[in-house]
């Protein structure tokens, strides 16, 4: 699928972010580094990441319950996969781990995403 396909997706995701994407969100539109930028909702080939850096070609997704279900785990095996082979490298965080604690993975998150800038 044409990304052009997927902006108007990506763009209604945006629109219709879950509460831990809002809280994510809100601890990486401030970026502490200006080399550093992440985008939210992302379209990128035939997928919309939840995040995505491109400086350092990392993905972030916030996987809910529905990620524990099989047909969804190869679904996501599937992107990551894809994704690799595109060379972006993608961190996947449970949404439960997000609303216990923001900050701890906005921290994590940033550390990644610097330990890349530094290659």
């Amino acid at each position: 699928m044409r990304p052009q396909i997927k902006l108007p997706l990506a763009r209604k995701l945006r629109r219709e972010m879950t509460p831990p994407e809002v809280m994510i969100w809100s601890r990486l539109k401030g970026a502490p580094n200006s080399e550093l930028r992440f985008r939210r909702q992302h379209p990128v080939g035939p997928y919309v990441l939840d995040f995505y850096c491109a400086k350092v070609r990392l993905a972030i997704e916030i996987d809910g319950q529905v990620h524990g279900l099989e047909t969804v785990v190869q679904m996501d095996e599937r992107r990551d996969m894809w994704l690799r082979s595109q060379g972006i490298d993608v961190i996947r965080i449970n949404a439960a781990d997000v609303m216990k604690d923001a900050d701890a993975v906005a921290g994590i998150i940033w550390d990644s995403a610097f330990s890349r800038l530094q290659r």
